[in-house]
């Protein structure tokens, strides 16, 4: 499994993005490709590929991304109206980069499912 990829390179300041939020667990940034008004990736600071391979010593940084999610949802001000997370895990999701990783959806109604 390559232990580089797009996401290690914008935790790591390689590649310049806007970043939202950082710390020592988890990185925020925007998606290049937006769905939504609001569409942000939360990623680990650490190469987890997909959901299938976290492990216990894993659960702090999984659970840093729902508290990180949170806190952009409010920052964003789609808290109270409402939003989604998506973690896709290997090709049947359509996960395209093997870095696990959530998406943060909003400021519009989203629906039952997302459109392509």
């Amino acid at each position: 499994m390559k232990k580089d990829n797009i996401f290690m390179n914008i935790i790591h300041k390689k590649v310049k993005t806007d970043i939202l939020y950082q710390d020592e667990l988890v990185t925020a940034f925007y998606d290049l490709k937006p769905q939504a008004p609001v569409h942000v990736l939360i990623v680990p600071n650490i190469l987890i590929p997909t959901v299938n391979h976290a492990k216990t010593h894993d659960e702090i940084i999984l659970g840093r991304l729902f508290i990180v999610a949170a806190k952009i949802a409010e920052q964003k001000n789609i808290h109270s109206s409402g939003y989604r997370l998506i973690v896709n895990c290997n090709d049947h999701s359509g996960q395209e980069i093997y870095h696990l990783h959530m998406h943060l959806l909003g400021g519009k109604p989203l629906g039952p499912l997302l459109q392509k």
